[in-house]
């Protein structure tokens, strides 16, 4: 990939560049191998979460990752039956059964369809970097949490250190010495064979649950279409809906960063809930993007284009299907070492040097941290983002509330007094501006300079006409001048004392 121009986002390499190129090609097919091989046990854990047979989650991710191929705004980003999503839903299944469930998936993919259509993804731009860097921060850590029970417990022998201890060796020493073949698909592959050989018993792919034998087939849930039968379903599908884009939007805006390129938030967001329904429709648990995977592709792997996508749901369907054998022997050491090396690489170490904490503002780190608790306190990443975000608007407001500054003068004959308003105006920094002014001590006439203020909100409207009848009720005239055509129009519209061109 080359930079167009200084500031310019990145080009990445298109599909059709792929295929004609062997170098990215292969780069392309082993990156969409490592992952359908680390979807497996995700898909299977997650179907246990949700209350489904493994087989739902694993149909469910090789369904979603074909389709946001070819639908999603995102390239190389995995889409796949996830933990946020299982979470929420899970309730469904255990009350109503599994045809209200698909029900379920079904409604909350219209539901992402629908948000996407009405511009959701654009209130991307209001969450704050700290919140994005805290949400990366407990991504992480969650990540390295789900792997401890594959190596603490009973049950779990000690040969599971040493191979963890070799798996991660290779996965930090292998891309020093070439990038030529993915690190995860050597580790995988080295241990599995060593596994083999010596015929350790380990836990492995197949102790997770049963793989399937056949295809998918439709599955038209059998629930009445009555309102009761929405109320059921109606909250359970919209959790799952803003759950699902906000982690799948998130990532995203974190594989574009990673990236330095653009992609379209709207197209994700359609193509999110075209998977669910997809995915719905064939009896899939529905799920989201998923960040450990994504991290695998993009950053471990290299992947850059749809190819890596596309070819890790199918991958995922003939391993599964035509290779379950094989895929059962796989021992889960090497694939909590890939996803432990996931985490080291997606933490966000810098975020935390002990240089940067002190040249961050305090409010900042503390938005990051409040983040990264209610996220890994909760399990829920909807949660964590929408409590950073509040924290980080109370904080701004607080700051810029102190940013309003008001002058007083009075002329030389002592018979008007001028106040100059200077700042942003809005419910936090308007509520002590009546406070500034010198009522009993000014002349007959005031006069009240706006030019170098900017009025935000209807609180600024209702906090200048406290100041004028205050004033007229001292029987002292007051002008206020300077206001914009917005600010005056707005102030003229609630008070009706003003006209545009005081």
């Amino acid at each position: 990939m080359t930079t167009t121009a200084p500031g310019r986002p990145r080009i990445e390499p298109t599909v059709l560049q792929a295929l004609r190129s062997p170098r990215l090609l292969t780069r392309e097919v082993l990156a969409g191998l490592v992952v359908a091989l680390a979807l497996i046990p995700e898909a299977i854990a997650f179907s246990i979460i949700a209350g489904v047979d493994p087989r739902v989650g694993l149909f469910s991710s090789f369904i979603m990752a074909v389709a946001i191929a070819f639908l999603g705004g995102r390239p190389a980003m995995i889409t796949a039956a996830t933990g946020a999503v299982a979470l929420v839903i899970a309730p469904v299944v255990r009350e109503y059964g599994m045809d209200y469930f698909i029900a379920t998936v079904l409604l909350g993919g219209v539901i992402q369809i629908v948000l996407g259509l009405v511009g959701v993804a654009k209130l991307m731009r209001f969450i704050p970097r700290s919140v994005m860097v805290g949400f990366v921060n407990a991504l992480a850590i969650l990540i390295f949490l789900a792997q401890l029970p594959q190596l603490f417990g009973d049950g779990i022998p000690w040969l599971v250190w040493p191979l963890l201890a070799v798996g991660l060796a290779i996965l930090y020493a292998m891309p020093r010495l070439t990038k030529a073949v993915p690190a995860p698909l050597v580790a995988i592959v080295l241990l599995t064979a060593a596994v083999v050989v010596f015929a350790w018993n380990v836990p492995t792919v197949g102790d997770q649950g049963e793989l399937p034998e056949s295809l998918p087939s439709l599955f038209i849930p059998n629930v009445p279409l009555t309102l009761e039968t929405l109320q059921i379903i109606g909250p359970f599908a919209l959790a799952m809906a803003v759950v699902g884009l906000l982690e799948s939007l998130m990532t995203a805006k974190l594989v574009d960063d990673l990236t330095d390129t653009h992609s379209s938030k709207t197209r994700e967001s359609l193509g999110q809930g075209a998977a669910n329904i997809l995915s719905g429709a064939f009896g899939g648990m529905g799920g989201c993007a998923m960040i450990g995977q994504t991290m695998i592709n993009v950053k471990a792997s290299g992947a850059r284009t749809r190819i890596s996508t596309f070819l890790a749901g199918l991958f995922l369907l003939i391993l599964v299907l035509a290779l379950g054998d094989v895929v059962a022997i796989i021992p889960m050491a090497a694939l909590v070492a890939v996803m432990i090396m996931v985490c080291i690489g997606t933490f966000d170490w810098h975020s935390i040097r002990p240089a940067t904490l002190r040249r961050m503002p305090k409010s900042e780190t503390a938005v990051m941290l409040i983040t990264v608790v209610a996220t890994v306190w909760t399990h829920n990443l909807a949660i964590g983002v929408v409590l950073g975000v509040i924290a980080a608007m109370i904080m701004f407001a607080r700051r810029v509330a102190h940013f309003v500054t008001v002058t007083r003068t009075v002329d030389a004959e002592a018979s008007t007094a001028h106040y100059a308003v200077d700042g942003e105006l809005f419910f936090a920094s308007s509520n002590d501006l009546t406070t500034q002014f010198s009522y009993p001590d000014d002349p007959a006439n005031v006069v009240i300079d706006m030019s170098r203020s900017h009025v935000w909100d209807a609180s600024t409207v209702a906090a200048l006409d406290a100041i004028v009848n205050k004033y007229e009720r001292m029987g002292t005239t007051v002008t206020i001048v300077g206001l914009n055509d917005t600010a005056s129009a707005f102030h003229g519209r609630l008070t009706g004392k003003l006209g545009a061109g005081e």
